[in-house]
Protein backbone atom coordinates (compact mmCIF):
# COMPACT_ATOMS: atom_id res chain seq x y z
CA UNK A 1 0.00 0.00 0.00
CA UNK A 2 1.31 3.50 -1.24
CA UNK A 3 1.30 6.19 1.51
CA UNK A 4 2.71 9.39 1.77
CA UNK A 5 4.54 10.31 5.45
CA UNK A 6 3.26 13.68 7.32
CA UNK A 7 5.73 13.62 9.53
CA UNK A 8 9.45 11.97 9.65
CA UNK A 9 9.93 8.14 10.85
CA UNK A 10 13.15 6.81 11.46
CA UNK A 11 12.25 3.61 10.09
CA UNK A 12 10.63 4.97 6.35
CA UNK A 13 11.62 8.06 5.66
CA UNK A 14 11.20 11.73 5.78
CA UNK A 15 8.55 13.78 5.97
CA UNK A 16 6.44 14.18 2.32
CA UNK A 17 7.77 10.86 1.13
CA UNK A 18 6.12 8.11 -0.74
CA UNK A 19 6.23 5.32 0.38
CA UNK A 20 5.24 1.43 0.34
CA UNK A 21 3.96 -0.30 3.85
CA UNK A 22 1.75 -3.47 4.54
CA UNK A 23 -1.62 -2.65 4.59
CA UNK A 24 -2.32 -3.62 8.27
CA UNK A 25 0.74 -1.15 9.19
CA UNK A 26 -0.61 1.79 7.69
CA UNK A 27 -4.32 0.85 8.39
CA UNK A 28 -3.85 -0.37 12.04
CA UNK A 29 -1.04 2.46 13.08
CA UNK A 30 0.15 5.28 10.03
CA UNK A 31 -2.96 6.28 9.02
CA UNK A 32 -5.17 6.71 12.75
CA UNK A 33 -2.37 8.23 14.17
CA UNK A 34 -2.06 11.03 11.52
CA UNK A 35 1.57 9.95 10.68
CA UNK A 36 0.71 9.36 7.06
CA UNK A 37 -2.23 9.86 4.22
CA UNK A 38 -3.08 7.44 1.16
CA UNK A 39 -1.27 8.15 -1.69
CA UNK A 40 -4.37 8.90 -3.99
CA UNK A 41 -3.67 11.66 -6.48
CA UNK A 42 -5.77 14.34 -4.65
CA UNK A 43 -3.00 13.90 -2.08
CA UNK A 44 -0.39 13.97 -4.34
CA UNK A 45 -1.56 17.53 -5.16
CA UNK A 46 -2.34 18.22 -1.88
CA UNK A 47 1.49 17.57 -1.13
CA UNK A 48 2.70 19.72 -3.65
CA UNK A 49 1.22 22.76 -2.31
CA UNK A 50 2.83 22.00 1.00
CA UNK A 51 5.91 21.06 -0.11
CA UNK A 52 7.67 24.18 1.16
CA UNK A 53 6.56 23.70 4.53
CA UNK A 54 8.26 19.83 4.44
CA UNK A 55 11.33 21.50 2.88
CA UNK A 56 11.22 24.14 5.72
CA UNK A 57 10.33 21.62 8.44
CA UNK A 58 12.99 18.93 6.74
CA UNK A 59 16.15 22.36 7.12
CA UNK A 60 14.76 22.41 10.75
CA UNK A 61 15.34 18.48 12.15
CA UNK A 62 18.33 18.36 10.02
CA UNK A 63 19.69 21.50 11.65
CA UNK A 64 18.62 20.18 15.10
CA UNK A 65 20.66 16.89 14.00
CA UNK A 66 23.47 18.48 13.09
CA UNK A 67 23.69 20.58 16.63
CA UNK A 68 23.26 17.03 18.23
CA UNK A 69 25.85 15.58 16.04
CA UNK A 70 28.16 18.22 16.94
CA UNK A 71 27.40 17.48 20.77
CA UNK A 72 28.17 14.04 20.16
CA UNK A 73 31.28 14.09 18.25
CA UNK A 74 33.23 14.70 21.57
CA UNK A 75 31.05 12.92 24.26
CA UNK A 76 33.67 9.79 25.96
CA UNK A 77 31.60 7.24 28.31
CA UNK A 78 33.50 4.66 30.58
CA UNK A 79 31.35 1.79 32.19
CA UNK A 80 32.17 -0.34 34.67
CA UNK A 81 32.05 -4.11 34.30
CA UNK A 82 32.74 -7.31 36.46
CA UNK A 83 35.23 -8.95 34.76
CA UNK A 84 37.61 -12.40 34.79
CA UNK A 85 40.97 -13.37 35.51
CA UNK A 86 41.15 -13.44 31.26
CA UNK A 87 40.21 -9.61 30.94
CA UNK A 88 36.58 -11.02 29.38
CA UNK A 89 33.46 -9.44 31.03
CA UNK A 90 30.81 -11.35 33.28
CA UNK A 91 28.06 -10.42 31.52
CA UNK A 92 28.14 -7.64 28.75
CA UNK A 93 27.31 -4.22 27.92
CA UNK A 94 24.57 -3.25 26.22
CA UNK A 95 22.83 -0.69 24.44
CA UNK A 96 20.78 0.19 27.57
CA UNK A 97 24.19 0.05 29.26
CA UNK A 98 26.08 2.97 26.79
CA UNK A 99 22.33 4.82 27.33
CA UNK A 100 22.23 5.09 31.05
CA UNK A 101 26.15 6.21 30.54
CA UNK A 102 25.29 9.23 28.23
CA UNK A 103 21.94 9.84 30.75
CA UNK A 104 24.51 10.16 33.36
CA UNK A 105 26.90 13.05 31.59
CA UNK A 106 23.23 14.49 30.75
CA UNK A 107 22.83 13.31 26.72
CA UNK A 108 20.01 12.46 26.36
CA UNK A 109 19.63 9.34 23.51
CA UNK A 110 16.58 6.72 22.63
CA UNK A 111 18.11 3.19 22.68
CA UNK A 112 16.90 3.04 19.35
CA UNK A 113 19.42 5.97 18.28
CA UNK A 114 22.77 3.80 19.54
CA UNK A 115 23.93 1.36 16.82
CA UNK A 116 25.95 -1.06 19.09
CA UNK A 117 25.92 -4.18 16.40
CA UNK A 118 26.80 -6.90 19.11
CA UNK A 119 27.05 -6.74 23.36
CA UNK A 120 30.00 -5.27 24.04
CA UNK A 121 32.25 -8.65 25.70
CA UNK A 122 35.36 -7.80 26.87
CA UNK A 123 37.21 -4.64 28.36
CA UNK A 124 39.05 -1.54 26.03
CA UNK A 125 37.64 1.05 24.07
CA UNK A 126 35.08 1.09 21.42
CA UNK A 127 33.58 3.38 18.76
CA UNK A 128 29.87 3.44 18.56
CA UNK A 129 27.58 5.24 16.30
CA UNK A 130 24.65 6.89 16.99
CA UNK A 131 22.08 7.90 14.73
CA UNK A 132 20.83 10.98 15.11
CA UNK A 133 19.02 11.33 11.50
CA UNK A 134 18.88 9.90 8.25
CA UNK A 135 22.35 10.29 7.32
CA UNK A 136 23.77 11.98 10.59
CA UNK A 137 25.79 9.21 12.64
CA UNK A 138 28.41 10.61 14.71
CA UNK A 139 30.66 8.25 16.91
CA UNK A 140 31.13 8.36 20.65
CA UNK A 141 33.85 6.85 22.55
CA UNK A 142 32.62 3.83 24.94
CA UNK A 143 35.68 2.38 27.48
CA UNK A 144 34.55 -0.61 29.00
CA UNK A 145 36.87 -0.69 32.27
CA UNK A 146 37.24 -3.47 34.99
CA UNK A 147 35.28 -2.73 38.33
CA UNK A 148 37.26 -2.31 41.60
CA UNK A 149 36.84 -5.13 43.35
CA UNK A 150 36.81 -4.32 47.15
CA UNK A 151 39.82 -6.47 48.76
Amino acid sequence: MKVILTETIETLGIIGSEVSVAKGYARNYLLPQAKAVLATPANRKRLEFEKKRFEVQIAKEKALAEEMAARLADVSVTIAARVSDEDRLYGSVTVRDVVNALSKQGVEVRKQMVLLPESIKTIGTYSVPVRVYNDVEPEITVEVVPEEQPE
